[in-house]
């Protein structure tokens, strides 16, 4: 078998809900010490200089100023990650969400070198939005409700989540607010579903 595709034995061990509380912690952390910003955030000038930690730690960090980042991004983790995990077993769950984060965060690095761009990148959400491509993939006939209201296909919401960041990205609009990162995630799912798990998201919406 290839070893891309050599799959985990199935477990279901509530994987989400360690990483929502190690996210929260890491939050808790933040107000209380300055630092823990400064040291697990994603700065592109530490990391050329040897804090590579911080490609995977920036995804647990979120503004220490507002409670808004943390609480959508959690509350997102928690709706959609609990069936995506369900479904592909704790441990490929957390495969899936450590490395789509940190690919998401590897190519934004590039670019913020590239552009000579210095940001501190913080948030889940990269690996949010690949959690909700996989719900997508696995659940194409879900039904969201946008602000409890307004209902969409699980595969419309993400694709027109996805298309909202491309134009922000693109127009600039919505400054302070990592685009690139969320499309990277986006993108590095759909990889990791196609190439890990044989699972095409663009045929799964489409219910073939």
């Amino acid at each position: 078998m290839n070893i891309l595709r050599r799959p985990f034995r199935y477990s279901d061990n509530s994987t989400i809900f360690y990483l929502i509380g190690i996210t929260v912690l890491v939050y808790l952390a933040q107000r209380l010490f300055w630092q823990v910003t400064f040291y697990l955030a994603m700065n592109p000038d530490f990391v050329i200089h040897g804090w590579v930690w911080q490609l995977v730690t920036y995804m647990f960090v979120h503004d220490p100023k507002g409670f808004s980042h943390i609480l959508f991004n959690m509350l997102g983790l928690f709706i959609f990650g609990v069936q995506v995990e369900r479904q592909m077993g704790s441990k490929e769950f957390l495969l899936y969400y450590l490395v789509t984060g940190t690919l998401a965060g590897l190519i934004s690095f590039g670019v913020y070198r590239l552009t000579h761009i210095s940001p501190f990148l913080m948030g889940a959400s990269g690996a949010l939005f690949a959690v909700e491509l996989a719900f997508a993939a696995f659940f194409p006939n879900a039904i969201i409700y946008i602000w409890g209201i307004i209902p969409l296909r699980a595969p419309v919401m993400v694709l027109g989540y996805t298309a909202l960041e491309l134009f922000f990205s693109l127009t600039g609009m919505q400054r302070g607010v990592a685009h690139l990162t969320h499309l990277s995630g986006f993108a590095m799912g759909w990889l990791y579903l196609l190439f890990r798990l044989g699972i095409n998201p663009w045929r799964a919406f489409r219910g073939r």
